[in-house]
């Protein structure tokens, strides 16, 4: 809303309201008052929650610290939410088809969210929403963002920048370059021609198979974000875990949302350009923001849990960003963190049905799942487990962030 206001008073010739059209500006805008709004306000909202008695209900898992964690308010994850929100609708060209997509996606899961940690709380069903019913609501909206990104007609991409105006600014009409395309192109890290191109897989189907891509992307698109919003929900087991790992990602996937919105740098590191991709960067600050104003009152001892209210939001906002900048393929690495969780978690009972099945007794390849509960059994206390866990991200996130250019 303030963009645009400061948009009719920048054609109106009023000295230095032209700012609010650079991204980078809003961007830092937008952490500001997202950690504002998730600090000053985030104390309301869980004062609130504790006065209609949202606390949390623990499972006996034989953890330490286990019990003193019973009662602390839940649904934390209306602070993100909130403090995502508002400095979006605020600071970003909310005609743009991601932010759109990425607003959609916010409250789509985060109802999703919220209906799980209604039912656990009031309805006092520790088992929440019924599985299926989260798989139906996470398919659901990658149905939506898949028809969406491979439909609409302002997704496109430039694969070949040409000659660029190095020079120029954020607001610079940048001249003899390709035309825009409609691509279910994608990059694949560490390769150095490291574009592919889904209807590739369909090249069998004759001359026109191309009209048909979407039979792959928007089947991989669901996949996506089924898997890492249940990752991070997975992830979401001790103080400040699912928050801090987030966060360290959404930083790592705004610089490669930046550089692909931005022809300059997409040219100068030789990737895809993604025209108007870039007002994601605004998006992305100010779910950075809230993160980390949220980890505020999350970190050890936490006075908030975001519940599925927040770690299901998170994973599908990480899903979405991850694919409108056509990152998707790094996710493995990007969160490698959420990954490990799930696949501890397969591995887990996958193996346990298969020798339950074979010598009459479930057998474990770990103490507990998901891996943090493991390391929890092992003795570690939790405070170690996620400044490890978050040193790891970090890591995987510089990897991501250098294969701009090793290939």
């Amino acid at each position: 809303m303030l963009y645009y206001l400061f948009d009719y008073l920048n054609q109106m010739d009023i000295p230095g309201t032209g700012v609010f059209q650079y991204i980078t500006f809003r961007s830092g805008l937008a952490i500001i008052l997202s950690l504002l709004i998730s600090t000053v306000f985030g104390k309301k909202i869980i004062n609130f929650l504790r006065r209609q008695q949202v606390g949390e209900t623990v499972r006996e898992l034989g953890l330490a610290g286990q019990n003193e964690k019973a009662g602390t308010p839940t649904m934390g994850g209306l602070i993100i939410i909130v403090a995502t929100l508002v400095p979006v609708l605020l600071l970003a060209k909310l005609n743009n088809i991601y932010i759109l997509l990425l607003i959609v996606t916010t409250l789509w899961m985060g109802t999703i969210g919220f209906i799980d940690d209604y039912i656990k709380i009031f309805k006092k069903d520790k088992e929440g929403l019924k599985g299926r019913f989260k798989v139906i609501g996470q398919v659901g909206l990658g149905l939506i963002v898949g028809t969406v990104l491979y439909f609409h007609p302002s997704v496109t991409v430039r694969t070949d920048t040409g000659n660029t105006n190095i020079f120029a600014t954020e607001q610079t009409t940048v001249s003899a370059v390709p035309l825009e395309e409609k691509s279910t192109a994608t990059t694949i890290p560490f390769f150095k021609d490291n574009e592919f191109d889904y209807a590739e897989l369909l090249s069998w189907a004759g001359d026109d198979y191309r009209d048909y891509a979407w039979l792959i992307f928007i089947p991989v698109v669901i996949f996506i974000i089924t898997a890492v919003s249940n990752g991070a929900n997975l992830t979401d087991g001790i103080d400040g875990l699912a928050a801090g790992t987030s966060a360290i990602s959404v930083i790592a996937i705004g610089i490669f949302t930046f550089v692909s919105g931005n022809i300059i740098f997409s040219n100068y590191l030789n990737i895809m350009y993604i025209p108007n991709s870039g007002e994601m960067t605004v998006y992305i600050a100010s779910f950075v923001g809230a993160l980390v104003g949220f980890l505020w009152y999350n970190t050890y001892p936490a006075t908030v849990f975001m519940g599925d209210t927040g770690s299901l939001t998170i994973g599908g906002i990480i899903a979405v960003l991850a694919i409108a900048v056509r990152k998707e393929l790094m996710i493995p690495v990007l969160c490698g963190i959420f990954l490990a969780e799930n696949l501890s978690v397969v591995l887990q009972v996958s193996y346990f049905k298969y020798t339950k099945k074979r010598f009459g007794e479930g057998r474990r390849i770990f103490l507990m799942s998901p891996l943090h509960h493991h390391y929890q059994k092992k003795g570690y206390h939790e405070s170690k487990i996620v400044t490890r866990f978050w040193i790891v991200g970090i890591l995987l996130a510089i990897l991501s962030i250098v294969t701009l250019k090793l290939r």
